[in-house]
């Protein structure tokens, strides 16, 4: 009895409370050559996705693969360079589709849009899409090993106004930007025109205003 009960414990210690899966899933391992842009690798001991990567040849020197990377638990973002004949780690990476239900202190509470299941995203795996959350938004999150490593809004949002200077009549769209208070908290440039309760689209990528919603 004893060992059947250690095997269980050990099994419940090697998943994510949230997810289910085992730690240590299984890898792959690819050429250096084959690495296209969004491929996600293993550098350093942790997983990063690739940005940008081109295939380099000069002359009778040996050719090279010159990649831009980003860490997926750090952030940060480096360039590299491989071998063309240089394996590469490859992890499994599972994304999956959340709903973002609310904050609550420092974590970003969602729900697993499949199993309803809630759990929370520290805010350095957030980052600054917290200026963009509002409830029920639906995101995509990335799983390596059972553990939230990033968080993805959609391109473009859709939020109201709360706080801005009054609206210009007859005014169109002019370099002359004023500020304006989101729902969310977030400030953003918009054109004379917009007035306080009118929705607006924003580019999560940028921050900046795209048009007065539909």
């Amino acid at each position: 009895m004893g060992s059947i009960l250690t095997g269980r414990r050990l099994a419940r210690a090697g998943r994510d409370g949230c997810t289910g899966r085992r730690f240590g899933a299984a890898r792959a391992m690819i050429k250096a050559v084959d690495l296209r842009k969004g491929k996600t690798i293993i550098h350093d001991g942790a997983p990063a996705v690739v940005h940008e990567v081109k295939h380099v040849a000069k002359g009778n020197k040996r050719s090279y693969m010159q990649a831009k990377i980003k860490n997926l638990k750090s952030g940060t973002i480096t360039e590299v360079r491989f071998r063309v004949d240089e394996t590469v780690d490859v992890p499994y990476i599972e994304s999956k589709e959340y709903e973002f239900l609310y904050r609550d202190g420092d974590d970003f509470v969602v729900m697993d849009s499949e199993t309803f299941d809630q759990l929370p995203i520290s805010a350095d795996v957030v980052g600054d899409n917290a200026s963009w959350l509002k409830p029920n938004e639906k995101v995509k999150c990335q799983l390596y090993e059972g553990r939230m490593i990033s968080f993805e809004m959609p391109y473009s949002v859709t939020l109201e106004v709360t706080d801005t200077a009054p609206a210009i009549k007859g005014a169109t769209v002019t370099n002359q930007l004023k500020e304006a208070m989101l729902e969310t908290g977030a400030k953003v440039k918009v054109p004379p025109f917009i007035a306080n309760g009118e929705s607006i689209v924003v580019d999560t990528r940028t921050g900046e205003y795209v048009e007065r919603a539909k």
